[in-house]
C-alpha cells in the first residue's frame, strides 16, 4: 500500500496525542490566551511536542508545519511536509464539549496523501491515505450519497452559526446540525455522519488538510465555493475562502447555488 509507512507512523503519533488530550481533559489543565477568543493548553503544547518527535525521528528530511509552532520558512521549498494540528478544537475541548481531535497530514508537493484525524473523548479515528480509501476504526466509510440540497443535513461550526453566517442559506438545507472542530466535521463528512459540511470563516491548512484526504478517498471532495481545490504547504497558510465538503454532486448543487445568490 502507498504511503503504509507513513500512515502507520501518523497513527501513532496521533493515538499518543489523544491519550495525552483525554488525560488533561480529564484532569485539568492550564489554559491561557493567545489572543482574543483564541485559546490554547498545556494540553495543545504537549500535544504538539509528542507529535513532532515522532515524525521528526522517523522522516527527518520532512518539513513540518503546525500551529502550535513557528514553522520553518523555507519548508515551502521541500516536496513533503508534515500539517499538523496537536488540538484542533481548544474552545471546545475548554468548554467540555467532546468534539475537538487531533489532526495529522502529510502533503506531497501540495497534494494532501496521508490523514489520521483522532477524537480522544470518543475514542474514534477515521484514517485514510491516496488510493487507499477511508477507514474509521477498521471499517471502510463513504461520504454520504444524498443529492438534494433541500434533504441534506449539513454540519457546521457552532462559531458561525451563533453569529448568523448561515442566515443567507435559510431554508436550503434539511438541518444545520452544531457541530465541534472542523477536523472532526470532515472526519464525520468522510465517514457519512451528515451529508454536508460548509465553513465560512478562514480556515488554516492545519485545521483541514488532514479532513480534505479523508473525504477525497471517501468518495466526496473537499473544495472552495468557486469550485477549486486547495494546494497545500503555501506560504500564507491561511485559507479565506469559504469550502464545501461533500459527495461531489452535493457539494457541486450547493456551490452552484451559491455562486447565484452571490451573483457570480
Amino acid at each position: 500500500m502507498a504511503y503504509e509507512r507513513e500512515l502507520e507512523v501518523a497513527l501513532a503519533a496521533a493515538q499518543e496525542a489523544a491519550e495525552i488530550l483525554r488525560r488533561h481533559y480529564e484532569g485539568g489543565t492550564q489554559r491561557w490566551e493567545k489572543s482574543e477568543g483564541n485559546p490554547v493548553t498545556a494540553a495543545d503544547l504537549e500535544s504538539e511536542h509528542a507529535i513532532r518527535a515522532r515524525l521528526t525521528v522517523a522522516f527527518p528530511e520532512d518539513a513540518l508545519l503546525s500551529e502550535e509552532t513557528v514553522s520553518d520558512p523555507g519548508r515551502v521549498r521541500q516536496r513533503r511536509a508534515w500539517i499538523v494540528d496537536p488540538m484542533d478544537g481548544t474552545k471546545e475541548f475548554t468548554q467540555k464539549i467532546p468534539e475537538f481531535a487531533v489532526s495529522i497530514a502529510l502533503a506531497e508537493a501540495g497534494e494532501p496523501v496521508v490523514g489520521v484525524i483522532h477524537n480522544p473523548v470518543a475514542g474514534v479515528r477515521v484514517w485514510a491515505s491516496r488510493g487507499g480509501g477511508a477507514w474509521r476504526d477498521g471499517e471502510r466509510v463513504r461520504v454520504s450519497p444524498v443529492a438534494k440540497l433541500e434533504e441534506a443535513v449539513v454540519i457546521a461550526s457552532r462559531t458561525e452559526i451563533s453569529k448568523q453566517q448561515f442566515a443567507p442559506y435559510a431554508g436550503w438545507f434539511r438541518e444545520l446540525r452544531p457541530v465541534g472542530s472542523i477536523a472532526w466535521k470532515l472526519a464525520c463528512i468522510a465517514s457519512g455522519e451528515g451529508d454536508l459540511n460548509v465553513s465560512v470563516a478562514p480556515k488554516n491548512e492545519w485545521d483541514v488538510c488532514a479532513g480534505d484526504v479523508l473525504v477525497r478517498e471517501a468518495g466526496g471532495v473537499y473544495v472552495a465555493f468557486d469550485g477549486s481545490r486547495r494546494v497545500y504547504n503555501q506560504a500564507k497558510t491561511l485559507i479565506e475562502a469559504g469550502m464545501a465538503a461533500g459527495n461531489p454532486g452535493l457539494v457541486e448543487a450547493f456551490c452552484r447555488r451559491e455562486r447565484e445568490r452571490a451573483g457570480g
